[in-house]
């Protein structure tokens, strides 16, 4: 994994221009602090910041084909590269590093081997025999692009905004599975599963499949020539990455470098309810756990720098990212380069608790569709871009191309939420761990109810963070925010104050173009609020915001959840994964 910039056509191949390049991709510097490179093609720069992670020794970057007539930078992880290098026998690979094959994939199969990647990854790839590019970026979104367009004809890309926003007349964010062509100008999707066009899906639902499939995710995330670990919240989804990580990583060439013993960390306000459980979690799969105490203090004297790397206004975004920023910090002094996540299972299986109030299996697909595809925007660039400011890489098991395929072909009758049946939210997934003869879980912590990370790390947190802008933000300035910031125009004091910083770090227009916005209770999409008259009013992205769901909601106005019923007895099959 690294940081990446380049600037394509920019009619100058002068040393200042140079110079600039290499002073603006320093911007990226704490992405990848092993190794930086520079490769220049003409007017053509491509630059890198690497965190070496796979073969560190001889990985470094650009990457090319054997006569360097073609160049790539690339940040990303190829986990399925031993497999596509068998499929090239003709060709000689420079390196062991798992993006090789991507400059001979392309000597093969021209554009339209993107596919063919298992993996996450933004590349930008200089073809200078004819002198034409392509810039792609993997399926979800997990790892951060941005293209933009200068006055000069350029075009430039770069892994964070920071790279660009001072030298682009216009910038964006690349789109998740799209390729960007400079002989055709312009996008064009690469990846096309069924659930995108939201069609309702009719297949069965196979617990053991949906098992099978996502231990097969964590297992070929193992791929590693550095220490590693995993972060453990205690909720249903870091829980499961760490138990399957646990149980198959003896056996696999990480642990045979670095040992059987998984290292896992923890985060929150001293108390907070994710602590109590995820050292439980921890205790019961054996991993060496580490816990990480912050105060309220701590997180506010850390959001303009949060802001400044996560380059977002978003609430619920900065509400998390300043527990995980902290968190990361602590990690990598730990000698650790990157760790196994669990973003993605709420949007995949409707583990929100607005979904309770979903009205129907059609309307909940829908759902589950519109937050995959704007992953991007949130809990990726939130796991990306905190991780990353401190040279740490994170993995995510839960958004592998395979395991969303089944996990989103199911009918989603079977992810409805249904207490008078036992169903609590992600009941799909819970089931398909919850083994009585070899169990991954104590059957509490599997059915535990769903804490949003900016909730869990501690109620007190949100709270703080809410007192602290109400001294920043006036009510006579909130009187002028639509006058101030017509786009996304903050509606609470909290949200004008993160603005204001952001604005401060990145003015353009442009900047403020790649913040989603539109309301939201409870993490929902816009469309969702209409599931309940009452969020309207109670718009807030906390878990707290859904009335009536969350057994700690504002107010105390409802009562817990009920227990879950006993869910029978699975039989279990050979898991027939080869490690």
């Amino acid at each position: 994994m690294c940081g990446i910039l380049a600037v394509l056509g920019c009619s100058d191949s002068s040393q200042a221009k140079r110079v600039r390049v290499l002073e603006l991709s320093r911007r990226l510097k704490h992405r990848g602090p092993d190794w930086s490179g520079l490769h220049q093609y003409g007017d053509c720069y491509l630059a890198h910041q690497r965190l070496a992670i796979v073969d560190p020794a001889s990985g470094d970057q650009p990457l090319f084909n054997e006569d360097k007539t073609i160049a790539v930078t690339v940040n990303g992880e190829i986990y399925n590269h031993e497999e596509l290098r068998k499929q090239l026998p003709n060709h000689t690979f420079r390196t062991g590093s798992d993006c090789d094959v991507i400059a001979h994939l392309y000597e093969e199969h021209g554009e339209n081997f993107v596919d063919m990647l298992d993996g996450i990854f933004s590349f930008v790839l200089l073809d200078t025999r004819d002198n034409s590019f392509i810039v792609a970026r993997d399926a979800i979104g997990v790892t951060s692009l941005y293209i933009g367009w200068g006055l000069d004809g350029s075009v430039w890309i770069s892994s964070e905004l920071k790279g660009l926003n001072d030298d682009c007349e216009h910038f964006e964010s690349f789109p998740p599975g799209h390729l960007y062509s400079s002989k055709e100008r312009e996008f064009r999707r690469w990846y096309n599963p069924p659930w995108f066009s939201e069609a309702i899906p009719s297949a069965p639902y196979d617990p053991l499949a949906l098992r099978h499939a996502f231990e097969k995710a964590v297992i070929k995330r193992l791929m590693t020539d550095v220490p590693f670990g995993v972060l453990l919240s205690g909720g249903l989804d870091s829980s499961l990455v760490a138990a399957v990580t646990a149980r198959y990583l003896e056996g696999t060439n990480a642990a045979k470098q670095w040992g059987t013993k998984l290292h896992s960390f923890c985060v929150g306000l001293e108390g907070a309810p994710d602590l109590k459980a995820a050292k439980e979690v921890a205790d019961y799969i054996g991993t060496v756990h580490h816990e990480f105490h912050y105060t309220v203090q701590d997180g506010i004297d850390a959001i303009e720098d949060v802001i400044y790397h996560i380059e977002t206004y978003d609430v619920t975004t900065i509400r998390a990212s300043i527990p995980m920023f902290l968190m990361s910090r602590k990690i990598k002094s730990l000698g650790v380069k990157w760790v196994i996540s669990g973003e993605g299972s709420d949007e995949i299986f409707g583990g929100y608790l607005y979904f309770h109030k979903a009205p129907n299996k059609e309307e909940f697909h829908q759902e589950t569709c519109r937050k995959i595809k704007a992953l991007h925007q949130y809990d990726c660039l939130r796991a990306n871009k905190s991780t990353f400011a401190w040279g740490l890489e994170a993995r995510v098991p839960f958004l592998d191309k395979e395991f969303i395929k089944v996990a989103m072909n199911i009918d989603p009758e079977y992810k409805m939420i249904k207490k008078e049946e036992g169903r609590i939210e992600k009941w799909v997934l819970r089931r398909a761990f919850d083994d009585e003869e070899h169990p991954y879980l104590p059957k509490h912590i599997l059915y535990r109810q769903k804490e949003q990370f900016s909730d869990g790390v501690g109620y007190g947190w949100i709270d703080g963070l809410k007192a602290h802008a109400e001294k920043h933000v006036t009510d006579r300035m909130m009187l002028n925010a639509a006058n101030i910031f017509p786009f996304n125009t903050p509606t609470t004091k909290e949200a004008y104050y993160y603005r204001m910083i952001f604005e401060r770090f990145f003015p353009q227009n442009s900047a403020r173009l790649t913040v989603p916005g539109g309301p939201s209770v409870a993490c929902s999409t816009a469309k969702a609020v209409e599931w309940d008259a009452a969020w309207s009013n109670n718009l807030d992205p906390s878990g707290r915001a859904a009335l009536g769901v969350h057994s700690s909601a504002y107010g105390n106005q409802v009562k817990a959840v009920e227990p879950e019923k006993i869910i029978p007895k699975m039989e279990v099959s050979p898991l027939g994964v080869v490690i």
